[in-house]
């Protein structure tokens, strides 16, 4: 990886971070407790249409860590590791078949990383009943996903490489 690369990417990763504490700060409450927007899934799914898969992954998991450790806790780290790790893959393989586009990869990253979450809840907490609290996550998802998508989609446009 060159200088530039690299710049690129740490430029990356603070724009994400700095999403990540915005949305920390707003006081958005959607009635249903961890329904998030996602702005930062806006940088990762910039990285992953404008550069190669390693290096978008690696803006990914260093912007969670970062952010986990700064706003969050160890469980909230866990929780968003799982969601970010299964959103990204979800969201670059609909992307290399070609057949989605920015609107349809960041809704399937939504809704993926509520799965994601979900799932590592229920064995965490050993209880299958938060399952029922997926249909709220999902909607949430597809909503966060089409925000995400429509910003993300200006951005890819506008620096395609």
């Amino acid at each position: 990886m060159d200088t530039k690369n690299i710049a690129k990417t740490g430029m990356l990763v603070a724009v994400a971070f700095v999403l990540s504490y915005v949305e920390s700060m707003l006081p958005l409450n959607f009635g249903v407790p961890g329904i998030k927007v996602g702005l930062s899934n806006i940088v990762v799914l910039f990285s992953i249409f404008n550069l190669n898969p390693l290096t978008a992954f690696c803006i990914a998991i260093v912007r969670i860590v970062l952010s986990g450790i700064t706003f969050g806790s160890l469980s909230g780290l866990l929780y968003s590791l799982s969601g970010g790790i299964l959103s990204f893959i979800v969201m670059l393989l609909l992307k290399k078949t070609k057949k989605f586009s920015v609107y349809g990869v960041s809704v399937a990253g939504g809704v993926s990383h509520n799965i994601g979450q979900i799932l590592v809840a229920i064995v965490v907490l050993n209880n299958k009943l938060i399952m029922y609290y997926l249909p709220f996550l999902l909607i949430a998802g597809v909503v966060a996903g089409i925000a995400t998508g429509m910003l993300g989609g200006i951005l890819i446009k506008r620096f395609r490489e």
